[in-house]
């Protein structure tokens, strides 16, 4: 009955360790306490494709600014698939990216990219 009573703040400490989540835990935390949370990002896009032109639309709701970029693959094997420069979509902000090809689109797309502070 003594081992039991002299232990039994070890097996309370073992207990309270094993039960608590990870993020709860000192090890789990980063120097200061806390732990780092990602940052939303990215700008939301919509792409329409009408014949042989594209358009997309992108608004960024977020405060980091997001380069998209316009990809556009023609249908054709001669005909040349093309990729916009990189436009800065800011906070709040909507911007308009277009393209095109002599004949019809196989596919468009937008790539997002962070701005290097």
């Amino acid at each position: 009955m003594r081992l039991s009573r002299r232990f039994a703040p070890v097996f309370a400490a073992v207990t309270l360790m094993v039960a608590l989540p990870y993020d709860a835990m000192p090890s789990a935390r980063g120097r200061h306490g806390s732990t780092a949370v990602p940052q939303p990002f990215g700008a939301a896009c919509r792409t329409t494709v009408t014949g042989s032109h594209a358009v997309a639309y992108c608004h960024n709701p977020y405060p980091a600014t997001d380069l998209v970029s316009l990809h556009i693959e023609c249908d054709r094997w001669w005909d040349i698939d093309t990729d916009s420069a990189p436009v800065e979509a800011g906070p709040a902000m909507t911007v308009r990216m277009e393209g095109r090809c002599w004949k019809e689109i196989g596919a468009a797309w937008v790539s997002h990219r962070k701005r290097d502070a």
